[in-house]
């Protein structure tokens, strides 16, 4: 998505639950994994993508690079969430100085904050005779220094703030080298975030951030269950269930909450055919990573509802992991939830 720099950079993905972070090294698309780091969050530490507890994040940042030797000192990290807006715009056709002088004031009709508010950035998705298409980024100044806080207090210096939903598309492009024309939606289901963007090719077409998450399963097992919040993450997982409720079928409670985030996804593919031309070509696939993906069974549920292939996101499908540094079966728990962080180290490796 945006231009990366090829200076060594660690992917620090700050959630709601945990903390993620991968270094990686090589160039011209032939990369390894160097470090991998995963430390949960308490409750609450993170909110909407606000960071509440600073010291908790930032601790949970050192004790990644402690543990796992991290030398580079250089960190990518992206926001997300209602502070951040993302979208598609067509300016009339112009130099890339005027752009330059004149984007903050294009921009402004298409923010609902201040402008003087926000962090603005944009790439030029494409040109036409008469016109210039526009992917334009722009996320709240507070926001923006509430996460550089955070990575300066763990001691790291924060090089790059991206958005979530590009660090997911650079992920996916490097591992599954996209068609022109084909319309992919990747999700990240979160803890409390669920990131969709949907792509045609290289191109994002359509992103939004919905309020839903891995934590509304838990939320609701917890209430049918008479259960604790952290006896419910256990039954999410797998776990068997507590008595006296070893007997209850759980896979309606999950439903339930599956029917939401089907709802939620719906919701964005319809937005998305009434933001593009011609109705736009229809999503052909959905990938589907973060630590909500490794529900039991929603995989098969949301290509049921769908009708079109769901499958999980690998992003590590075109990386090197070495299975003497990197316990394999420790990798097939977390893969999953390491797309952004991935996305986000791709920041500082040459991926041409």
């Amino acid at each position: 998505m945006w231009k990366r720099t090829n200076k060594s950079m660690v992917g620090v993905d700050i959630g709601s639950s945990s903390v993620k972070a991968v270094e990686l090294q090589g160039k011209n698309g032939d990369f390894q994994l160097v470090s991998l780091g995963y430390e949960s969050l308490e409750p609450d530490s993170v909110v909407d993508g606000q960071i509440m507890e600073l010291n908790s994040v930032s601790n949970a940042i050192s004790n990644i690079f402690n543990e796992h030797k991290i030398k580079t000192n250089r960190v990518a990290a992206g926001v997300n969430g209602h502070s951040v807006i993302v979208k598609n715009i067509i300016l009339p056709q112009m130099s890339s100085a005027e752009l330059q002088e004149s984007f903050a004031w294009h921009a402004e009709e298409h923010i609902p904050f201040d402008i003087a508010d926000v962090t603005l950035d944009y790439h030029v998705t494409g040109t036409t005779d008469d016109a210039i298409h526009v992917l334009m980024a722009a996320c709240k100044r507070d926001k923006v220094a509430n996460l550089k806080q955070a990575i300066q207090l763990a001691g790291k210096q924060p090089a790059i703030i991206d958005v979530d939903a590009f660090a997911l598309q650079n992920c996916y492009e490097l591992n599954y080298d996209p068609q022109p024309n084909e319309v992919v939606a990747l999700l990240n289901i979160g803890a409390s975030t669920t990131n969709i963007n949907i792509l045609n090719g290289n191109r994002s077409v359509f992103t939004r951030d919905a309020t839903f998450g891995g934590n509304q399963y838990t939320s609701l097992l917890q209430k049918e269950l008479g259960v604790t919040f952290e006896h419910a993450e256990q039954v999410k997982r797998g776990m068997p269930l507590p008595e006296p409720v070893e007997d209850r079928d759980i896979q309606p409670i999950l439903e339930t909450v599956s029917d939401i985030l089907a709802l939620e996804i719906q919701k964005t593919m319809d937005f998305y055919r009434a933001t593009v031309e011609d109705g736009g070509v229809a999503v052909e696939k959905i990938l589907v990573s973060g630590g909500g993906s490794k529900l039991a069974g929603l995989i098969d549920f949301l290509a049921k509802q769908f009708e079109m292939p769901v499958e999980i996101f690998d992003p590590f499908r075109k990386i090197k992991v070495d299975s003497r540094g990197f316990d394999p079966e420790y990798m097939r728990e977390v893969i999953p939830e390491m797309a952004i962080a991935v996305g986000l180290a791709l920041r500082g490796v040459d991926a041409r």
